[in-house]
């Protein structure tokens, strides 16, 4: 296979989808940390972003075939990181999620386990995914799933579960089983419920009845929901909602930019940036579509799904209809390590763009 390639085949069109969102996203880290401490988080987050274009293009100048035939080192290696978070890994508000490094802090992304994932299935010679297939998988997901949930995030850790069933879909999993595991699923959820942290089945209380203990634990919730409310229509204007600049609404500039977002840009502003996530989404799928092989699919198919996934929980989280959790909004939350990691994963998807038509 030949390694030349141009980027004239680059997808401009979802790097400026992805940038009219980021700057929407700086806009909002700036109103929310304006008159709080976090003053010039945005000088930060413009940064991120910098060094996270820098990566898209690099990534997308390296053969994405070459991570394949890597990938199962690059597993080990990732299994090696989140051990090495779990021993001496930066604590954060009680959890140990982090590596610093010179001040800055970086987390280990699910980018690894799509690109094994991708490897295993498009290798496979079956038309269709077989039961031990399935349990490999299970395997490769559960292991660092494990671990995540140790830190503890279990958050993050569930976030792997849509990666999973998006390569078994793909991957020509029959009903029937996909049914076999929604079932194992539900039975498995009590037993799933006991082994909580006491602060995760409280979280679950809350989210079932906020208005319980409305000052503390139900806090955050209906301040969000109080924030999205009354932004209506139009919004408040930037720098103007009153839910976020008077600091009734918790970290406004991370896991509950949404709400804030909504508080100050109401149901337009709210309509926009869905319309551009959309966008956003429906040209990755394109992309996939466009493939050269099934392991590029099935890579951009595993971003395709953990990006749902996260903004579908972030939204409903802010809305009251997910429990609370720490996963941030791609592209708009404020955050190092999540801002990187998602512009590789957009240019992995044009190393796979941009290679379509090299034979």
């Amino acid at each position: 296979m030949t390694r030349q390639v141009s980027l004239r085949d680059f997808d401009w069109f979802l790097l400026s989808l992805i940038l009219v969102i980021v700057t929407l996203g700086v806009v909002q880290i700036y109103s929310s940390t304006i008159h709080t401490r976090f003053a010039g988080a945005h000088w930060k987050q413009i940064y991120w972003i910098l060094l996270g274009l820098g990566l898209l293009f690099a990534v997308c100048l390296f053969d994405y075939h070459d991570l394949l035939n890597y990938a199962p080192w690059l597993y080990i290696l990732g299994l090696a990181l989140l051990v090495g978070v779990l021993v001496a890994g930066a604590e954060i508000a009680g959890t140990r999620r982090w590596f610093r490094i010179g001040g800055l802090n970086f987390q280990v992304s699910e980018l690894v386990i799509i690109i094994l994932l991708a490897r295993f299935l498009s290798g496979s010679q079956e038309q269709e995914v077989s039961g031990w297939d399935v349990a490999k998988v299970a395997v490769v997901v559960g292991i660092p799933g494990v671990l995540i949930a140790l830190q503890p995030d279990l958050g993050t850790a569930l976030m792997l579960v849509p990666i999973a069933l998006v390569a078994l879909f793909l991957g020509g999993l029959k009903r029937r089983y996909f049914a076999f595991l929604a079932l194992l699923g539900i039975l498995v959820l009590p037993v799933a419920y006991y082994s909580l942290k006491p602060y995760q089945k409280a979280r679950i209380a809350t989210f079932l009845n906020p208005e319980a203990d409305p000052q503390h634990s139900g806090y955050q919730l209906l301040q969000s929901k109080i924030a999205v409310g009354s932004g209506q229509l139009w919004g408040k204007g930037t720098a103007q909602g009153t839910q976020t600049q008077l600091r009734f609404l918790p970290v406004p500039h991370t896991d509950f930019i949404f709400a804030a977002y909504a508080e100050e840009h109401g149901f337009l502003g709210v309509l926009l940036v869905l319309i551009l996530y959309f966008a956003v989404l429906m040209r990755l799928i394109h992309n996939a579509e466009a493939s050269a092989d099934a392991a590029g699919t099935y890579i951009i198919a595993g971003i395709v799904g953990l990006l749902i996934c996260q903004i579908l929980v972030n939204v409903g989280m802010v809305v009251g209809y997910v429990p609370v959790t720490g996963i941030p909004l791609p592209l708009m939350s404020y955050g190092g390590s999540s801002t990187v990691s998602t512009f590789g994963a957009f240019g992995l998807v044009n190393s796979i763009r941009v290679r379509r038509f090299v034979n």
